[in-house]
């Protein structure tokens, strides 16, 4: 069933168009996700979608009675309200039915039972059983725990939460809705680990259609189901996953270029015979048939080369290119029996580390463990209660905060970033427009006047042209798009200095590090390899071991009791044999990932057999336990 049909929607700004000829379906349970350049019209597509704001063209169809949630990085506007109450806001229907159950379950005890009471009860009851029934509260509050919230937080008004969590309120707000329509704008944003995994399997699980915008490779790959790309030129659907659609446009380019060479080839062939017979009255004719197709053909020719410009133009996204630093000593950090706090709380306890020289690290752990303090004690930004952390000979630090903490109050962002680097005027100019900033206008714009983005822009280009040998970076691809993700990944992958890392980009900590350290226990513990490394150990970690797995062997090596069928391998011994191929089969793809991260055909696999894996782990445990239950 079509919950949502556009055709050639149309959108403009001040006369300009902003998308044109945007067309798509979105039926119950399909995840689209909203591909296009930063400006391309995104966010203003979902406000339109919602009713929010009108759109210049095309048609807009609804499924009849459509409730539609619209999650966005806008914050609440009543901030006095509990974030119980706020969240229950968003279902105000479900409230409705259940007020409306109450009215009708008096009236009919007292003899109302006409067929439209009896209607009316039964519309409302579906509506109630499908939000969860009489536990739809409960629900609710357990989507506001998925997402990173505790129980003492229901009660506390919006005005006590930080920025980044009332970001995850309004998208608990969203989902506890019951909606048939999902529109979601950078759900990942603010979310730990632990939620963007809950979130994942909630929005798979979902009765409902999802249109989504996110830059998180490991998200859009889980979830994605068809992609819409807004271009210039228009618009194009896609019906498959995010990593088919990858693949899809380069076989488009690849094609959209050898239509553009062989028809080249065609004018250059026709071009000579013009030019040779063009003066020759017997070939007069034949010449000017030429040029006419010549004509012909130089439009075709146009039109392949546009497509391939849209299909192989990066868009405008970040350039990263690190300056080489200065060589430092071969102990870049070390940290020693460090106790460190954030007010009354205590976040570490005689925590160690030691980073060398050339290392890339990634700093994990769940939203308030303590990840930003540790980098801000680092940098000389945060006290140190005991222990101590000491820097290496020849070590230059470059913090990148969330906040962008380290920009000037005062002045341009050219200003600062003369006062910052040492550059030219010439040369600064270049590196404000590699990081988006074209033009006087915003090379003159006041630091304390740009936004959140540009803010951050901004620390980043100071960063990569700091010369700094030691990278403390926190969060640094917020805000960024999927092609500047991509090219900060691999400057960070060539940039011969050391680095520390927090991200809750699962590609990113794949890709970058080689080694993550976690805080656990307010301590520091050390894992080897990357992001995936890191999942497969902890998981193999959670499997029980020693003794519960002795029993369950002895349990299988059972004899035979008198008079008992045989029956063959159980089901745990099935299990088990599978668990252990696939295993095996994701360590190998794991190594070809390490190889290449952007082969498709791999991620996919990788997918799928991680998803298995998974689903049969939670299977082994149900055996187990059964089989501990009903041994003597």
């Amino acid at each position: 069933m079509s919950v949502v049909i556009a055709s050639a929607l149309r959108k403009e700004l001040s006369g300009e168009p902003l998308f044109d000829g945007v067309s798509f379906t979105v039926r119950r349970r399909d995840r689209l996700s909203l591909a296009g350049a930063n400006g391309a019209g995104k966010t203003t597509l979902l406000r339109a979608i919602a009713g929010e704001t009108p759109l210049h063209g095309g048609t807009l169809a609804l499924a009849k009675d459509t409730r539609i949630a619209l999650h966005d990085q806008r914050p609440p506007l009543d901030v006095d309200v509990t974030l119980y109450a706020y969240v229950l806001s968003g279902a105000r229907d479900v409230l409705e039915a259940e007020r409306v159950l109450r009215s009708l379950e008096q009236a009919m005890a007292h003899g109302a039972h006409d067929e439209a009471t009896l209607r009316r009860y039964a519309e409302a009851q579906a509506r109630l059983e499908h939000a969860g029934g009489w536990a739809w509260r409960e629900r609710a509050a357990a989507t506001v725990r998925g997402l990173g919230f505790v129980d003492d937080d229901l009660g506390r008004p919006l005005r006590t939460f930080s920025g980044g969590e009332l970001t995850r309120a309004s998208l608990a707000r969203a989902l506890a809705g019951d909606p048939d329509l999902l529109l979601l704008d950078e759900p990942t944003n603010h979310l730990d680990f632990d939620s963007l995994e809950w979130l994942e399997s909630e929005l798979e699980s979902l009765d409902a259609a999802v249109i989504l915008v996110a830059h998180d490779r490991w998200f859009l790959e889980a979830v994605t189901t068809a992609v819409l790309e807004l271009a210039p030129g228009g618009a194009h659907f896609f019906a498959g996953p995010w990593h088919e659609w990858r693949r899809e446009k380069e076989a488009r380019a690849a094609a959209a270029g050898k239509s553009a060479e062989r028809v080249s080839a065609d004018i250059a062939r026709l071009e000579r015979f013009v030019e040779r017979f063009r003066y020759k009255r017997s070939k007069a004719k034949q010449a000017q048939a030429k040029l006419t197709q010549i004509g012909r053909l130089e439009r075709e020719r146009a039109a392949a080369r546009r497509e391939l410009e849209s299909l192989t133009t990066r868009r405008r996204s970040l350039a990263f290119d690190f300056l080489r630093p200065a060589r430092s000593g071969r102990i870049v950090l070390e940290i020693d029996k460090l106790t460190l706090s954030a007010g009354s709380r205590p976040l570490l306890e005689d925590a160690s580390m030691v980073l060398e020289r050339g290392e890339k690290v990634g700093l994990f752990g769940p939203n308030g463990a303590g990840k930003t303090t540790l980098l801000a004690a680092i940098a000389g930004r945060h006290p140190v209660e005991r222990g101590s952390i000491r820097l290496g000979h020849g070590v230059e630090l470059g913090l990148f905060s969330q906040h962008a903490l380290e920009l000037p109050e005062h002045g341009t962002a050219l200003e600062a970033t003369l006062h910052a680097t040492g550059l030219s005027r010439p040369q600064a100019q270049a590196l404000l427009g590699r990081f988006l900033f074209s033009g006087r206008e915003m090379h003159e714009r006041p630091v304390r006047a740009l936004s959140g983005g540009e803010r951050r822009r901004l620390a980043l280009a100071l960063l990569v042209a700091s010369g700094a040998n030691l990278l403390l970076l926190d969060e640094p691809t917020n805000h960024l798009d999927v092609e500047s993700r991509e090219a900060l990944e691999a400057a960070l992958e060539a940039f011969p200095g050391t680095v520390l890392l927090v991200s809750h980009d699962r590609a990113l900590l794949d890709a970058v590090p080689t080694r993550i350290v976690a805080i656990e226990g307010r301590a520091l513990r050390s894992y080897e390899g990357g992001w995936v490394d890191l999942v497969r150990e902890r998981e193999a970690a959670a499997r029980p071991t020693g003794d519960d797995a002795d029993r369950a062997r002895e349990r299988r090596k059972r004899p035979q009791r008198p008079g008992e069928a045989s029956t063959g391998p159980t089901e745990l011994d099935r299990v088990e044999t599978r668990i252990t191929e696939l295993e095996q089969r994701v360590a190998g793809l794991e190594a070809s990932l390490a190889e290449d991260w952007t082969d498709l055909d791999v991620l996919a696999a990788h997918r799928a057999a991680r998803n298995e894996l998974t689903a049969l782990l939670a299977r082994w445990e149900e055996l187990f336990d059964a089989g501990d239950r009903s041994s003597p």
